[in-house]
């Protein structure tokens, strides 16, 4: 239990002991002037108030604990938001890899992505990617955050098939935004230089049909329109040779505003041109004229306001007090009404209010405060680390979060362990230097978790991400090189792995199930690389 006002909490009892003095006195000054009257008079007196005194202490006690703002439990909380249906959509065919814009047609569709993804804070938003076929990244969310990831690995290695296929892109965003049970209008953004190899009519009539399904359809062009090579370059950034075609010539690229503007018109959507300056802005000035209707999110609240158990037994108290002493029953009320006005109980906290205003900032920093007091909770700690982690403040969220990591509640553990993940995740997007370190460190958090619940899709799908970046094991093998271990006297960075659950996986095979897991994918997507494709009776474009 916490109290909103400790300093209320511990004068409630000196309260109650100064309430029934007051009681005494006044009780015995009645007695006294009834004596002038009648002996009788003062006998019937003491029958009926004998417990007045006593009254009057419990209720001001229960009032002034009520006063001071009781909190205790843990409680599932229904979050609701007005959100737009979102699907974002990048061509990710070889085409896309031509460098006539800086650096080339898929980075800077990555980049305007992005900016799109952060203007969109409490929508739900989905991803795709798509080349000769389209594949799911993530669904509609409200965690703009694990699709920003997502969209961070966007590669045109993640195509099984090349070429350029946008009437498989219009069907599937449809059925996504189709699926959307919740939110406002429904939207689907597609980053592409509009080289379809598809026919023509096929991608009309699936716009057309996405029309039909009343989803409102942004096309943001990519790339010039002057035939210019494809590059192709190793890891390092060297230009190994110029993509070409079954017959051994250069393959060119250019963007088609044409197709575009065919399926464009089709879909009644918005076409954004490749030479518009801000094309994050443009898409964002188009969503904003579409209607956003409430979403729900369900979280869990720890510590829940709980002041009003305390005034029903307060007024439980005067009640009973009232059938046997009115007046003692109205000296209650008034007390009440006195302690419980200054009373903020019921009042979010400064932080929730702070982090509801969008303010991630100043948010954090109320957490932590928060979380620094005497007796906090180990949930405090993680909302901490959690809304420092949004604010992008990765230090505190690794030092608040490893505390909340150490917690015997299983399922925070886990969410604390996931955050550090995603910590070091998102600290190795931007330090080049200690990038391997980091991701190993993320690697190591997230298999963890797995430990704890090994059948989160979202823990494997980071820990992928995390492992796919470090550098390949020496030797050849293919088990993924150990995790380093956490320096002495760091236990709380994760170095300590939770004891398994009863019943459970242990972590060594749990760790041999994600290996496997990992080798099997491994060979999933060889095989798909090396499958041969029947002789077509046409040349194939797989750019």
């Amino acid at each position: 239990m916490k109290f909103e006002m400790a300093w209320l909490a511990w004068a409630a009892p000196a309260a109650a002991v100064l309430v029934g003095l007051v009681a005494w006195w006044a009780r015995q000054r009645r007695l006294r002037a009834a004596g002038a009257w009648s002996s009788a008079l003062v006998t019937r007196l003491r029958a009926d108030g004998r417990w007045s005194v006593a009254w009057l202490s419990i209720i001001a006690l229960v009032a002034v604990l009520g006063a001071a703002g009781p909190r205790w439990g843990r409680s599932a909380v229904l979050t609701e938001s007005r959100a737009l249906n979102v699907v974002l959509a990048l061509d990710i065919s070889r085409s896309m890899l031509a460098e006539d814009v800086a650096p080339n047609r898929l980075a800077h569709a990555t980049r305007e992505a992005s900016r799109v993804l952060l203007d969109s804070q409490g929508d739900r938003v989905g991803l795709l990617a798509f080349a000769g076929r389209s594949y799911i990244l993530a669904p509609l969310t409200l965690d703009g955050g694990a699709v920003g990831l997502y969209l961070d690995s966007i590669d045109p290695d993640l195509a099984s098939e090349g070429g350029t296929n946008l009437a498989s892109v219009l069907r599937q965003g449809a059925e996504v935004l189709g699926a959307a049970g919740q939110g406002g209008d429904r939207a689907l953004v597609i980053f592409t230089d509009g080289e379809g190899h598809d026919s023509v009519a096929d991608a009309v009539a699936a716009a057309t049909d996405l029309k039909a399904a009343d989803v409102r359809l942004i096309l943001v062009a990519q790339g010039g329109v002057t035939p210019v090579k494809i590059p192709i370059r190793d890891s390092t950034g060297r230009l190994v040779e110029y993509k070409k075609d079954t017959n051994g010539a250069i393959v060119l690229t250019e963007r088609r505003d044409d197709l575009l503007q065919q399926v464009a018109e089709a879909a009644g959507g918005t076409l954004v041109a490749a030479d518009t300056p801000d094309q994050a802005g443009a898409v964002r000035a188009t969503l904003a004229a579409l209607v956003r209707r409430p979403a729900a999110e369900r979280r869990l609240e720890d510590l829940v306001p709980r002041a009003w158990v305390v005034a029903l037994v307060g007024a439980l108290l005067l009640l009973l007090s009232t059938l046997t002493r009115h007046g003692a029953s109205l000296i209650g009320i008034g007390l009440i009404g006195v302690l419980a006005r200054p009373a903020s109980a019921q009042r979010p906290p400064k932080a929730e209010q702070l982090s509801q205003q969008g303010d991630s900032v100043h948010a954090a920093e109320e957490y932590l405060r928060e979380a620094r007091l005497a007796g906090s909770s180990d949930t405090a700690w993680y909302n901490a680390g959690t809304a420092a982690l949004r604010a992008g403040d990765f230090e505190r969220a690794r030092q608040a979060l490893v505390v909340a990591g150490n917690s015997v509640d299983p399922d925070l553990r886990f969410r604390a362990l996931y955050n550090l993940g995603l910590v070091s995740l998102r600290q190795a997007r931007v330090d080049s230097v200690r990038r391997d370190t980091l991701n190993a460190e993320a690697a190591k958090f997230l298999k963890d978790a797995l430990l704890l619940q090994p059948v989160s899709a979202d823990a494997k799908w980071n820990l992928e991400l995390a492992t796919r970046h470090r550098p390949p094991p020496s030797g050849g093998g293919g088990r993924a090189p150990p995790p380093p271990k956490s320096p002495a006297g760091g236990g709380g960075q994760g170095g300590r792995g939770a004891p398994p659950p009863a019943g459970g996986l242990s972590k060594a095979e749990a760790e041999q199930i994600l290996a496997s897991v990992e080798r099997a994918e491994r060979e999933v997507r060889s095989d798909q690389a090396k499958r041969r494709r029947p002789p077509p009776t046409q040349p194939v474009k797989d750019w």
